[in-house]
């Protein structure tokens, strides 16, 4: 079999096509959800700021929100990282960032 056929056999045992274990794919899922929740806290900031608040909750800020939203997604970013994304580091990041600096606008000293 190829990267680029569908073993049918497999398929027809109950195996999916993309080769991920139910686990990889719950995790995946999971990673999503947590993704499309900063997106939405990130709408919100956008929109009504920082520090901001539901009526409902005026405890919590949108930054709060932000912040449990982001530890989240690490966390299962953590999770991903012990299995399928075992070369994923967040100190590697650091260097990530300071690549993008170069595109930025309105983020301070850009490297040369």
């Amino acid at each position: 079999m190829t990267d680029s056929t569908v073993d049918k056999a497999a398929l027809a045992a109950g195996a999916h096509f993309n080769k991920l274990a139910p686990a990889e794919a719950e995790r995946l899922a999971m990673l999503a959800e947590e993704c499309g929740e900063v997106i939405q806290v990130i709408g919100k900031i956008l929109r009504h700021g920082y520090d901001s608040y539901h009526p409902v909750n005026p405890r919590v800020t949108n930054r709060g929100l932000l912040v449990k939203e982001l530890r989240d997604v690490n966390a299962v970013l953590q999770a991903m990282g012990r299995s399928e994304l075992a070369d994923y580091s967040v100190q590697d990041c650091l260097g990530v960032w300071e690549r993008k600096l170069q595109y930025t606008h309105h983020q301070g000293e850009r490297p040369e």
